[in-house]
């Protein structure tokens, strides 16, 4: 049997605590319903007897105390909520105990942003890790040792686990029931919860915004010019003349600012644009696609899959209402 110790934070989202208790329940009925001995032992672990969540709206009873808990085979990091730096020092005193478990075999799964807590712990330097698509850049800047995943759903190594945004930790959880039982069971648990076995990218759910919450002006100007003309063929030697610096300046700075390079920044911004068009217009991909400054279809293409996972018909019919009901 394997024990699952699900912590209970405070600031925690109360779905990402009952749901894997839930979850790990329901494998252990379907086991006694197939004349099976249940699989796991699942406690909700905390630093006091009741967690009072949402401004005391609920309160979270454990079953354990992390004094209590000598040695676990899973911890689950829910995904914290509101302010992630007090969301972090209210919970700091769980990170000895993670390390401590960690150090004696235990795996640990973080769910969206419950990454930035384990990060806290020192153990996800050097490896690669999953978050919410919204927070990749605030997580890398925090914690530039760890290998930050762009858009992955479910990231695996060397015993921890993370997974994507919002809704997405129900992937790592089915992840995890296949990797301890099976892989049927894993898929029964998906039908019973109605949960897509797609592990591949939560891209085609994020939306670009512009990282410019840093301290550089010029290239904040940069960014909003290059956002205002989005139809236009933008180059790197045409903005750093135009704003007086030399190439590699620009693209030194504009990396350090904005953790993307200039190409890439005008990229995102073009398939952004490319997709609110496609979300809410009639117009063709060959439309779209000189609309946002692109004349060759297959490079469109292509950069619309790198970006978003899906190809451009692909991402119209499952966005576009009007595409819906034409079709």
């Amino acid at each position: 049997m394997k024990h699952v110790s699900i912590l209970v934070p405070q600031s925690a989202v109360i779905q990402a605590i009952a749901d894997p208790k839930y979850c790990f329940d329901t494998v252990n009925r379907f086991l006694t319903e197939q004349g099976k001995k249940p699989y796991f032992i699942t406690e909700l672990v905390g630093l006091k007897n009741n967690v009072k969540q949402y401004d005391g709206t609920y309160t979270i009873h454990t079953n354990k105390l992390i004094q209590d808990v000598r040695k676990t085979d899973l911890i689950i990091i829910p995904a914290l909520s509101g302010d992630l730096n007090k969301a972090i020092e209210l919970n700091r005193a769980f990170i000895p105990w993670i390390i401590q478990q960690y150090q004696r075999g235990a795996e640990i799964a973080a769910l969206c942003l419950g990454a930035f807590l384990l990060a806290e712990t020192g153990l996800l330097n050097g490896k690669r890790c999953s978050t919410h698509w919204n927070f990749q850049n605030l997580l890398q800047h925090r914690y530039p040792e760890v290998h930050v995943q762009n858009g992955h759903i479910v990231t695996e190594e060397k015993g921890i686990y993370s997974s994507g945004g919002a809704h997405f930790y129900w992937n790592l959880l089915l992840h995890i029931i296949e990797k301890y039982t099976n892989r049927e069971l894993s898929v029964l648990v998906a039908k019973y919860f109605a949960i897509g076995l797609n592990r591949e990218s939560q891209l085609a759910y994020s939306i670009f915004q512009g990282q410019k919450e840093h301290q550089d002006d010029s290239i904040r100007e940069i960014q909003e010019y290059i956002e205002q003309h989005v139809d236009q063929r933008l180059t790197v030697e045409d903005l750093a003349q135009q704003y007086a610096l030399g190439r590699r300046s620009l693209e030194r700075r504009f990396k350090a600012a904005t953790n993307n390079t200039v190409l890439e920044y005008i990229q995102r911004v073009k398939i952004e644009a490319a997709k609110r068009l496609f979300e809410s217009s009639r117009m063709s991909i060959k439309e779209v696609m000189f609309e946002v400054g692109y004349t060759d279809l297959k490079a469109f293409r292509i950069a619309f899959k790198k970006i978003t996972g899906l190809t451009p018909i692909e991402y119209k019919q499952l966005y576009n209402k009007l595409f819906s009901f034409a079709n």
